[in-house]
């Protein structure tokens, strides 16, 4: 009876929950068997009947899974999840349930989304009994990763012998791979041709030869290995399809024929390959060759979708102050709220989850809050009253972003600027707008108004790129220059009484040698400066012979309040006194009336003139940035706080700023602590609907495109066509994951490199790192326990290169055996990083022996380390330079740049140039060189020509002047992972005539970017904005790649092996022009003069 009764309740339960269930698009990864489909939806795994229908969730983690592969025999599923922190390797059923965790290992540390995910599963072997998957875990560049397998009951995954890889697909039997070189997947870059573009490649294990079955100057990516055919995505004909190669006739044709989206990640089964199209899944059957779309169907709560309650305090952009310093004014998350410096409500102002509300600021009489907003589409500027009333909108003609605004004194007028690099005024009554400046050169970010109201004084870069400071009246709408341009001035702040103009500039000239050469470098340049508004006045810093100088005494504590009371009647008569303040400036001769203040020089910011006193914020190259004040009295500086983040109140009796992650509201006095006035942000609370976000981030994405791209043309593409088009799948995102997905696709529309998005309000998962020793191991059957094959020789003293099996004291050999870890013995299961799980950085006991036995090892207390890149980023090196040295019998030096970096790249040139100058020729390897902008100081020093050579008397060897000269010749070596300014590098070597280029074409992508504007979560926006071109006025690089002179393509078996072709035939060519270099050589010691 029971069950007779429950069948009906089943039936209604399934019929009630496919009522509400509805067709769902943003469908990802799709991978099918037999009878079933599996795919990625909202970031968890959902399995569905091959015919569609109702799917079903069997992964639920607060991660990503992402790239499920169902097993040969259907019975298990394959993916990459973040279950235990770390991205690693999982099996499940395919019915769902407990999924096993296969590998144990670390991501390279902080790779972003364009690099694509770690651990992306390729397939399985065709027995079942391995998971084929690619991961970077063991090599130093992001861009990179290998192939490897992994057995289902564990152990050690097994390397493929190939240098790097990108998607794969094993043969039927396999004894083959077809696979791409490059992985560049996850790039929002459609209709790529650069260096990158990559082709089909199978690779045979047995011969170890490799055949190009593509060669096609497109993308053509993600091989399908189905019996004699071998089908991949390819965008020769613009849109990505499907096509397929026929392994008999050695002919390709096109099976799909999609013109609107792009077949995205298609994956082979046993009987279907699957793909994603517009965010739907189609199954295609290979031997008829026909496809259809999937109808699925999913019926999930998403509660990650609802609408919800967020504290967004760590979410903060902006900040300000009332004018009588009652309350704080903060812009987070596209709110805006006002803050009780004590006792009160905390409002928010606009209430607006899916508006981007920011830069907020409160007028001087108190009466409104001006901020600039989207809601109507694009950034506009509004007022309204400080309890969020009575808004008005007061500009209607946005052509482009809005930066910030600032608010004349008389609250009548505000100064906007925006992307158009215009700076312009708008009266709050009347809604006009004033134009002052259009920038010729960059965007006007610094400009302060006159205590009267009258003038404007901003910066402005003129073509020598010197910022120079102007006055704009507004009384005549004149312009004049008031700062030399041949010094750096800015951060303009008119004194209170109106007699001055502050500012800071760089004319403190004290030069520098660097350490590695005898070359100049200026630092700490800053200082404050000042000129007269008019001819008759005089210098405020003047000393003034008929006050008796003070000498510093110890102040009474009724002395110093006194002191207090004093200054507080001053900065009230100075209120008091602002309204009748009326400034008449004196232009004639005004750049030579300059005067500077008593400070010592570093880094000045943030300039603020309250009555008599001048407050800013300084640092230096020694000293972190605080908040000191000048008082004009005493000709004195005083240290107010440790804190450089500050707004005063416009009375000038209070302050607000920043310490740490806290906020303060206080007195402005000469020393401000952190003992009092921390404001309470935990009602600093919005509404976050997740949907109405994602749709304003994506239209403000659209946006800043719009307005940022460097090309006002946006390459010819249809900008509002493209939003139409991508748009249409807004709807169906549950999962910031889709979002950026979407922007993504939309941002590659426009065909160039630098286009990135990423970040966001992700799932949260705390990684659990795993401890690592150096070494790579190798499983001994017989035993369970790991021979340790090598290990990587570090520079201790450096702890990203650091080795812990071979500090001192450590007799740790290649060839022992790793038996056991904290207690626990080593076995196929029990692997060194397993057994090292949430050991990163801590100090373990090791046993190793000289045989596979516990009996009779040695312990260790060793200190574990969170990465091995930079160790093995060394050995490469270490290796290239110590076999170029050998080859070449010691006479030519390597020294590879790994990327453009000031803080890495520079680095490693640095420590290889210098020491090997003095050899006869060099080899500067730019392969895997992931870009920066350092690479025009590379370029100075290899260019230099020996001109002049010195020798002091006892001397032996002979100098040359300047100290780094390279008289021998110089190759470059480059390949296609050679990017960005490591594309710029080699195209300037060539150009200027250094040395040959040798290797493969270069990425191409050379449109550089800047730090993104910020988003309603907190993702980013990268905007092509910097463009490249030729001294011949021609576009180079971008969407091709730099063509080296010589053109040498590794082969992957060889280059595994340890045989690098490019670095042999860098060899080659420098050996052959160091017979014919014609560089001037240093010479030898002349015959001495005889002058009798």
């Amino acid at each position: 009876m029971m069950k007779k009764a429950f069948a009906p309740v089943l039936f209604f339960f399934l019929l009630f929950k496919l009522s509400f269930a509805e067709e769902a698009r943003l469908l990802r990864f799709p991978n099918a068997s037999k009878d079933k489909i599996v795919f990625v939806y909202a970031g968890d795994l959902y399995v569905v009947s091959k015919n569609g229908g109702l799917a079903r969730r069997i992964t639920t983690s607060e991660g990503l899974e992402l790239f499920p592969r169902f097993s040969p025999d259907g019975k298990y599923i394959a993916f990459s999840g973040e279950y235990d922190g770390n991205r690693d390797v999982y099996i499940i059923p395919s019915e769902g349930g407990e999924p096993k965790r296969l590998t144990y290992s670390m991501d390279l540390p902080n790779v972003p989304e364009r690099m694509g995910p770690d651990k992306i599963i390729m397939g399985w072997t065709p027995d079942g009994s391995k998971v084929l998957y690619r991961s970077r875990s063991n090599w130093w560049h992001s861009w990179s990763g290998k192939l490897f397998l992994v057995s289902i009951d564990g152990g050690l995954p097994e390397e493929l012998p190939l240098p790097r890889a990108g998607f794969a697909s094993l043969s039927p039997d396999g004894k083959k791979l077809a696979y791409n070189r490059v992985f560049r997947e996850f790039r929002t870059w459609k209709r790529y041709r650069g260096g990158q573009a990559d082709d089909i490649w199978i690779y045979d294990f047995n011969t170890k030869k490799i055949e190009n079955i593509t060669n096609n100057h497109a993308q053509d990516i993600i091989p399908m290995w189905f019996k004699d055919k071998i089908y991949f995505l390819s965008d020769r004909d613009h849109t990505m399809n499907i096509f397929c190669y026929d392994l008999n006739t050695k002919q390709t044709k096109k099976i799909t024929n999609f013109d609107k989206y792009d077949v995205k990640f298609p994956s082979v089964g046993t009987d279907y390959i699957a793909f994603e199209n517009g965010g739907y899944i189609y199954l295609l059957d290979p031997n008829t060759d026909k496809y259809e779309k999937v109808t699925i169907e999913i019926a999930e709560d998403f509660p990650d979708l609802r609408p919800r309650f967020k504290n967004v305090k760590e979410q903060i952009l902006s900040f300000d102050i009332s004018p009588d310093g009652s309350r704080g004014l903060f812009s987070a998350r596209g709110e805006i709220f006002t803050i009780p410096a004590e006792k009160g409500l905390t409002r928010n102002i606009t209430n607006t989850p899916n508006v981007h509300d920011r830069a907020p600021i409160w007028s001087p009489n108190g009466e409104w809050i001006a901020y600039i907003s989207d809601k109507s589409g694009e950034t506009e500027v509004y007022i309204s009253k400080p309890d969020g009333t009575g808004e008005i909108q007061l500009t209607n003609n946005a052509k482009t972003y809005r930066y910030f605004l600032k608010w004349s004194p008389d609250s009548k007028k505000l100064l906007c600027t925006d992307k158009l690099m215009e700076l312009y005024i708008i009266d709050i009554e009347t809604k006009k707008i004033t134009p002052i400046r259009k920038s010729k050169v960059w965007e006007i970010t610094d400009f302060t108004w006159s205590p009267d109201s009258r003038w404007v004084a901003f910066v402005d870069y003129i073509e020598n790129d010197f910022p120079v400071i102007y006055v704009y009246s507004l009384e005549t709408g004149e312009t004049h220059q008031v700062t030399s341009e041949f010094f750096a001035s800015y951060a303009p702040e008119f004194s209170s009484d109106g007699k001055y103009l502050f500012f800071v500039s760089d004319r403190t000239f004290k030069a520098t040698v660097g350490a590695f050469e005898w070359n100049f470098q200026y630092r700490d340049m800053s200082k404050i400066y000042g000129v007269t508004l008019q001819k008759s006045f005089t210098s405020p810093i003047t000393f003034d012979e008929d006050k008796p100088k003070q000498e510093d005494k110890p102040k009474s504590e009724a002395e110093t309040k006194e002191k207090d009371k004093k200054a507080k009647d001053s900065k009230e008569q100075t209120d008091k006194d602002k309204s009748k303040v009326k400034i008449n400036i004196d232009f004639d001769g005004i750049i030579d009336r300059v005067f500077d203040f008593p400070v010592p020089n570093g880094e000045y910011r943030n300039l603020r003139s309250i009555g008599n006193k001048l407050y800013y914020v300084r640092s230096s190259s020694s000293e972190a940035p605080k908040f000191y004040v000048f008082d004009f009295e005493t000709r004195k500086e005083t240290e107010v706080g440790d804190f450089h983040l500050y707004e005063i109140s416009s009375d000038g009796k209070k302050i607000i700023f920043k310490k740490d992650k806290d906020y303060y509201i206080t007195d402005l006095k000469d020393k401000i602590g952190t003992d009092k006035g921390k404001l309470n942000l935990q009602d600093m609370v919005v509404y976050v609907d997740p949907k109405a976000e994602w749709q304003q981030i994506f239209d403000e994405s659209w946006r800043q495109m719009r307005d940022f791209f460097y090309d006002p043309n946006l390459h010819g593409v249809d900008w509002k066509a493209m939003k139409e088009k991508y748009a249409e799948l807004l709807p169906y995102c549950r999962h910031r994951y889709d979002l950026t997905y979407i922007i993504g696709e939309m941002i590659g529309e426009l065909n160039v490199g630098h286009a990135y998005v990423g970040g966001g309000d992700m799932p949260k998962v705390e990684p659990v790192p795993v401890g690592l020793l150096g070494a790579d191991y190798e499983f001994h059957e017989a035993s369970g326990f790991y021979k340790i094959k090598k290990i990587y020789r570090g520079r201790n003293w450096e702890e990203k290169t650091r080795s812990p099996l071979t500090e001192p004291g450590i007799n740790v050999r290649e060839g022992d055996y790793l038996v056991e870890i904290d207690g626990v013995p080593l076995s196929k299961e029990m692997t060194p990083y397993r057994a090292l799980l949430n050991k990163s950085n801590k100090f373990v006991k090791i046993k190793v022996n000289s045989i596979p036995s516990l009996e009779g090892g040695r312990v260790y207390i060793v200190k574990t380390i969170s990465s091995e890149a930079g160790l093995r980023y060394l050995d490469w090196v270490e290796y290239n330079r110590n076999y170029v040295e050998k080859k070449t019998s010691g006479k030519i030096g390597y020294i590879h740049i790994p990327d453009m970096g000031l803080d890495n790249g520079l680095n490693e040139f640095v420590k290889y140039f210098y020491p090997q100058v003095r050899k006869e020729g060099l080899i500067i390897d730019d392969r895997f060189n992931g870009g920066g902008n350092v690479s025009p100081m590379i370029i100075e020093r290899l260019r230099r020509i020996l001109v002049v050579a010195k020798n002091a008397r006892n001397q032996e060897v002979v100098q040359t002047n300047p100290d780094a000269v390279m008289t021998g010749p110089m190759v470059c070596l480059v390949n296609e992972l050679s990017a960005s300014d490591g594309d710029l590098f080699p195209y300037q070597f060539k150009t200027l005539g250094i040395g040959k280029v040798i290797g493969k074409r270069t990425w191409g992508g050379v449109i550089g970017i800047r730090g993104s504007l910020p988003f309603l979560d907190g993702g980013y926006l990268m905007k092509p904005e910097f463009a490249n071109f030729g001294a011949n006025g021609k576009w180079i690089l971008e969407g091709e790649g730099l063509t080296p002179d010589i053109e040498v393509d590794n082969d992957p078996a060889l280059e595994y092996q340890g045989f690098d072709q490019q670095l042999d035939k860098a060899i080659e060519v420098i050996l052959e022009e160091l017979r014919t270099n014609t560089k001037p050589q240093i010479p030898k010691v002349p015959p001495y003069p005889i002058k009798r």
